[in-house]
């Protein structure tokens, strides 16, 4: 393969690649704000300059410098077998101070209250390749704070002019928000009038800004970043698979942010999915077990509760009635697996369904003008349809949620898992429940919950770890972020209990949050959840073991041992701060 060497390091690269998309592969630090490997070069932030050499062929292939030793922006220069690229020559470092320079001029002091403090790349280049004091002493051009849309806040006298907001919304979204007003100095990033920069992916603009200009309304001035911890996730609102991060501290989720794959979402997520995670914490969590005493519903214990969602389905098999099993297409391939084992456990001819898989629409699709493949939308609204519909078909069969709706009243006793994070109890649901026995596992409050002999709160999607497979057939791990809130717990941990129970052995207690996998405390902080609180558990869920055990299940789920792909290792930074004992 053709070879180029930068800063004095090797690199291998493909015809067409540019420098700089070279050295990022490499792990070669250059300069950049105003390229992205998503979006169009338009080469005008020219702190990415560097000289080049390259071979002679006219003169024995000696390498001389190219343009008569201009510098060349490595953002748009080809890479050519043999070249030389050095990013810390004299004239390079001279042209990053210059630029920093030009940069910082009117930009205002705003790092101790900027939301983009600790991963602002103004400050990091500025420290890196900038010269430690300013020579301007007139004054800064003040520019004004914007309302851009509904989810995203426009410091201007931050922007450093990129574009790269503009170039998103003209190449890939196509919806054209965003345009470049005024000349000079007084160049500032501006929506056109009455047109609010609301499209289905505008928040990723937030990501795309290197500095602290584009904000998010949502995280504005909640949390410092470098307490933040992160997560690698997919997707839980949609069937699209998105990878993303879930980032979070002291138990408590803060933002989603995209997490890069090039085989599925690429660079981008979209806002229902960046947003949807309101529900974690809202008022309408349930955060401990009901259960049906004398007609009215009222607070149990785990174990009481259990107790009583075993006499049900052994109460409706003694009547001679079957028991159904509805599994939600929000659930993991783990969690599916563990509930029919638990459920059979008690009721051997317990029947399965998928629970509702609500669509919006038609799949939207958007241009990826600098990958193949395009980024889509999906209508579909549930992360796991086709993963719950394998397990259950494994499993014994699967009917579907339609059938479930009008076959209700044949069943004694109904499992009926839900986890949406919205309202999704239809009447036609109410209806047809209201002659049997609900045992329901749900993570927020609905009409259900009162018409239930069993309430049991599960987790949300932050709370647990296992895999769903997306609408392209791809399985996906993903891990747990925060711990269990309240005295909720995984929909595997339910079934892995009552398992325990059903066998006859017997729970010990843990305190809440059981099971977490990952630290989310650091010195000086304390956890969210009360450890005064003890709550009993079987077996401790893990994803990666129910895994092992559905491959020894069905040769048919065979591929949950060999085609599961694993996130990324999340590596801990550690500060470059000297610490100082006072």
């Amino acid at each position: 393969m053709p070879t180029v060497t930068i800063n004095g390091i090797e690199c291998e690269f493909t015809k067409g690649e540019m420098v700089i998309a070279i050295a990022n592969r490499n792990e070669i630090t250059i300069p950049q704000y105003c390229y992205h490997a998503g979006l169009s070069r338009p080469a005008q932030c020219r702190i990415c300059l560097a000289t080049f050499e390259a071979p002679n062929p006219r003169n024995d292939n000696k390498l001389e410098p190219m343009m008569g030793g201009k510098l060349l922006p490595t953002c748009a220069t080809e890479a050519s077998d043999g070249m030389v690229v050095t990013i810390e020559s004299e004239k390079a470092v001279a042209n990053q101070k210059a630029v920093m320079e030009f940069l910082l001029i009117n930009h205002p002091l705003d790092c101790p209250v900027c939301d983009q403090a600790g991963e602002c790349t103004l400050q990091d280049y500025s420290f890196q390749f900038g010269r430690g004091h300013s020579r301007f002493t007139d004054t800064k051009v003040v520019s004004p704070k914007k309302n851009m849309g509904e989810e995203i806040y426009m410091y201007s006298d931050r922007c450093i002019m990129c574009t790269r907001c503009v170039r998103f919304t003209d190449e890939v979204t196509e919806t054209h928000e965003l345009m470049i007003d005024g000349r000079g100095d007084k160049c500032t990033i501006d929506i056109f009038p009455g047109v609010g920069l609301n499209n289905p992916l505008a928040s990723n603009v937030i990501d795309l800004c290197p500095v602290g200009s584009l904000l998010d309304k949502d995280f504005l001035f909640a949390q410092r970043v470098w307490f933040l911890k992160r997560s690698a996730g997919i997707d839980p609102f949609t069937s699209s698979g998105d990878n993303i991060w879930v980032e979070h501290n002291q138990g408590r989720l803060y933002r989603i942010k995209p997490r890069t794959n090039m085989d599925i979402n690429t660079w981008w997520i979209t806002d229902e999915v960046r947003y949807g995670w309101k529900f974690v914490h809202s008022d309408a969590r349930l955060t401990q077990p009901m259960r049906r005493e004398h007609g009215m519903m009222v607070e149990a214990s785990w174990s009481r509760a259990y107790g009583q969602v075993i006499d049900t389905v052994l109460g409706a098999k003694a009547d001679g009635k079957k028991t159904a099993l509805v599994v939600s297409a929000t659930l993991t391939n783990e969690e599916a697996y563990s509930l029919v084992k638990a459920t059979r456990m008690l009721d051997e001819n317990v029947e399965l369904f998928v629970g509702p898989i609500p669509t919006d629409g038609e799949d939207k699709s958007f241009p990826n003008p600098q990958h193949t493949k395009q980024f889509v939308q999906r209508a579909e609204k549930v992360p796991n349809a086709k993963g719950v519909k394998r397990v259950l078909e494994a499993m014994g069969g699967c009917k579907e949620y339609e059938t479930f709706v009008r076959r209700a009243g044949e069943y004694g006793a109904v499992v009926l898992t839900a986890n949406f994070p919205s309202t999704w109890v239809t009447d036609s649901l109410v209806d047809a429940i209201a002659n049997t026995k609900l045992i329901l596992i749900d993570t927020t409050d609905s009409v259900l919950c009162t018409k239930a002999e069993v309430v049991l709160p599960s987790s949300s999607f932050a709370e647990k770890n296992g895999s769903f497979e997306n609408c392209d057939g791809i399985i996906q791990h993903f891990d747990q972020g925060i711990p269990n809130q309240h005295q909720s717990k995984a929909e595997g941990q339910i079934a892995l209990d009552l398992i325990e129970l059903a066998a006859g052995g017997k729970l010990v207690e843990h305190a809440p949050g059981f099971g977490s996998l990952i630290v989310d405390e650091q010195p000086g902080q304390v956890a969210s959840t009360n450890d005064s609180i003890l709550i009993p558990r079987g077996e401790l869920y893990e994803a990666s073991v129910i895994r092992e055990r559905m491959v020894d299940e069905a040769d048919s789920l065979s591929m949950f041992g060999s085609d599961v792909k694993l996130p990324p290792r999340v590596e801990l930074v550690e500060s470059d701060m000297e610490m100082v004992e006072l």
